[in-house]
């Protein structure tokens, strides 16, 4: 786990900002229209993302720190038409109020190793959300790194992660304003 050295249990996890020397780096971005400590409220209370997001089965906190992250379990479906592949893992969860950010390392799943950043940047139009996503893949003997670039993250994690930001953006521009919508800024797979 990623705790400071003799911290006790329920102590705020210590989680770095996404390594940049990963094989595989999604980032999706949305211009919401909103306040980013109204998108940074929402976007940190992962237990009421399945009350906002159709693709998302559970969210269940394992363990709780003071921070408003811990352990967090989490399950969601990737559409693919009408039929949905269910997908789950396990995080540690970090969120810092100030900056702000929301960071997870996944520590059970498909997905073990990979780090996400949630960033909030204010903009004239209102606020930039950031999803960064860095993994270096299964450790699958020949075929991990490929699966990882050609299909987890592109089809699952960007295909998770750009509802999950589009959906939580709409709700927070309800809470800004009846009236106002986002705008996709970019998404891309590198």
């Amino acid at each position: 786990m990623s705790r400071a050295v003799n911290a006790p249990a329920g102590a705020p996890f210590t989680l770095h900002a996404p390594a940049t020397d990963r094989i595989l780096t999604t980032v999706d971005a949305l211009l919401v229209r909103a306040p980013h400590d109204v998108m940074f409220r929402i976007a940190a209370a992962v237990e009421e993302w399945p009350a906002h997001l159709s693709h998302y089965r559970y969210v269940r906190f394992r363990e709780r720190a003071p921070d408003g992250g811990g352990v967090v379990e989490m399950a969601a479906n990737r559409p693919f038409g009408r039929a949905n592949w269910p997908t789950w893992w396990l995080s540690e969860m970090a969120v810092n109020h100030e900056a702000p950010w929301v960071r997870y390392r996944h520590i059970g799943g498909i997905t073990t190793g990979m780090d996400v950043e949630w960033t909030f940047t204010p903009t004239a139009d209102g606020t930039l959300a950031r999803i960064v996503h860095t993994w270096n893949g299964p450790s699958w003997p020949l075929i991990g790194a490929l699966a990882a670039t050609h299909v987890i993250g592109p089809v699952f994690v960007h295909g998770i992660a750009s509802r999950t930001l589009a959906g939580l953006a709409r709700v927070a521009e309800q809470h800004a304003s009846p009236h106002s919508s986002s705008v996709n800024f970019h998404t891309k797979t590198l």
